[in-house]
């Protein structure tokens, strides 16, 4: 899917909820006229009438009403993961991976880690020891330190 059709499923969901083109157009700051466009070309792009309008009232087809019982859901789960997203930001939690020779480890790292890991508990840390330089993108590690 392009990203202009889902950005035209999201301007399909709002008119129809809305239940208006201007509402919608305001909610998404935009004109009525590029609103009713992006209606339009969705409209014949899936060839199926979404709307029923006139000039006083917006209502979902069937075909619509099918297609909204469908993304709601969809845009609501996206909405909900990119929040934990923005969690992230506020509190580092997940896995960090770090390849490093055995003094480096010893001598920086495991003190850092040690303190570092008291104030984020959320957070794990896997060191990897290994004398050989190591391809950190090829093998996902977060870093990779070598003294010298």
């Amino acid at each position: 899917m392009k990203r202009e059709e889902l950005s035209d499923l999201a301007v399909f969901l709002a008119v129809a909820e809305a239940r208006s083109f201007t509402r919608a157009a305001a909610m998404l700051g935009t004109s009525q006229s590029a609103i009713s466009q992006i209606v339009r070309r969705l409209e014949a792009a899936i060839g199926l009438k979404l709307l029923t309008r006139n000039t006083r009232n917006v209502a979902p087809t069937q075909a619509g009403e099918q297609l909204i019982a469908t993304l709601r859901p969809a845009f609501d789960e996206i909405d909900a993961r990119l929040a934990a997203l923005s969690a992230l930001r506020e509190r580092p939690s997940g896995r960090l991976r770090i390849t490093t020779r055995r003094h480096a480890a010893e001598t920086i790292l495991w003190p850092a880690v040690s303190r570092m890991l008291q104030d984020h508990p959320d957070l794990s840390v896997e060191i990897s020891i290994d004398g050989q330089l190591t391809d950190i993108i090829a093998d996902r590690f977060d870093a990779g330190i070598r003294l010298g």
